[in-house]
């Protein structure tokens, strides 16, 4: 073999082992890497299981645990804030609690918790035609019919449904307020319904003196339909009600007086006096009348 061969072979494989060598040592001596900064956390009041509408809040309930990344809008963050207080909606196990899903402080639980200032809980007896045949269940959207004579009216139409209310929220069928998220049947004998205090009036009024019945509608369909009612006699003459006006009568038109302008009286003329001649001839007498333009009759 060429000994100049070799030779560059050896200083090669020095090189190469010098180089190497090198490497290492400066892949050793390499500082670290910084580590991953840990995710920001926050201690949040969590579901400790599974809760249901009505449900007061003990504290086996609920834990406080770590939430990392943002806190949710309205989330408690001590428990001493939620302890005693209603459930409104379904919160699930290891749901953070939001203000706006449990009732205000003192407002305790079941179905007065789930009524928003301002509005009422309307009890209204049903059965199985008037409840849609068990299909009214919380959370559902319903119209309120009614039944019954005009007071005033023309007795010849006969009896005369009309709508009295639409889209209110059932609150809760009979004794169970919860909602079915299956929309499953149930025969009760009262819904309470969310309504106004001027609704509460009117279906308190309603229950006693007409018979009321609940038409089912769409949760989605939110628009009010006008409607006049119909009467019994339009059921066979084919004719309908006229829809009640809901425009205010026309205020009185205000009239000004106005004082009329004063003219000028103007006194007739005064009639001339005709000029009477007396005329007497032996014992008769007579009188001629002539007329006198000259003016004084004398």
């Amino acid at each position: 073999m060429n000994k100049r061969f070799v030779g560059v072979l050896l200083f090669a494989f020095v090189v190469a082992s010098g180089a190497s060598l090198l490497l290492y040592r400066l892949l050793i001596n390499r500082p670290a890497t910084t580590k991953a900064a840990a995710p920001v956390t926050t201690k949040v009041v969590l579901a400790a299981r599974n809760l249901e509408v009505g449900t007061v809040l003990k504290e086996e309930d609920i834990k406080l645990s770590d939430w990392p990344g943002a806190i949710p809008a309205g989330a408690v963050l001590k428990m001493q804030d939620v302890v005693g207080r209603g459930v409104t909606t379904t919160i699930y196990a290891k749901e953070p609690l939001i203000e706006s899903r449990l009732a205000p402080k003192g407002a305790g639980g079941g179905l007065a918790s789930m009524i928003p200032p301002g509005m009422r809980a309307v009890a209204i007896r049903v059965n199985d035609v008037v409840g849609v045949a068990g299909f009214v269940v919380p959370g559902m959207r319903v119209d309120v019919l009614i039944s019954g004579n005009k007071p005033g009216g023309d007795g010849s139409l006969g009896q005369i449904t009309k709508t009295l209310l639409q889209n209110i929220e059932v609150l809760s069928a009979g004794q169970d307020f919860k909602k079915d998220a299956e929309g499953k049947p149930v025969v009760v004998q009262v819904v309470n319904l969310l309504v106004t205090p001027e609704q509460a009036e009117q279906l308190s009024l309603a229950s006693n003196m007409t018979t009321i019945q609940l038409i089912l509608r769409n949760p989605l369909d939110r628009d009010l339909s006008k409607t006049a009612g119909t009467a019994v006699r339009q059921l066979f003459d084919g004719t309908k009600l006229k829809a009640s006006s809901d425009e205010q009568p026309p205020a009185p038109r205000r009239v000004e007086r106005v004082m009329p302008i004063p003219v000028p009286r103007v006194m007739p003329a005064e009639k001339e006096k005709p000029f009477v001649m007396e005329i007497i001839s032996g014992t008769r007498k007579s009188e001629a009348t002539f007329n006198n333009p000259g003016g004084s009759g004398k």
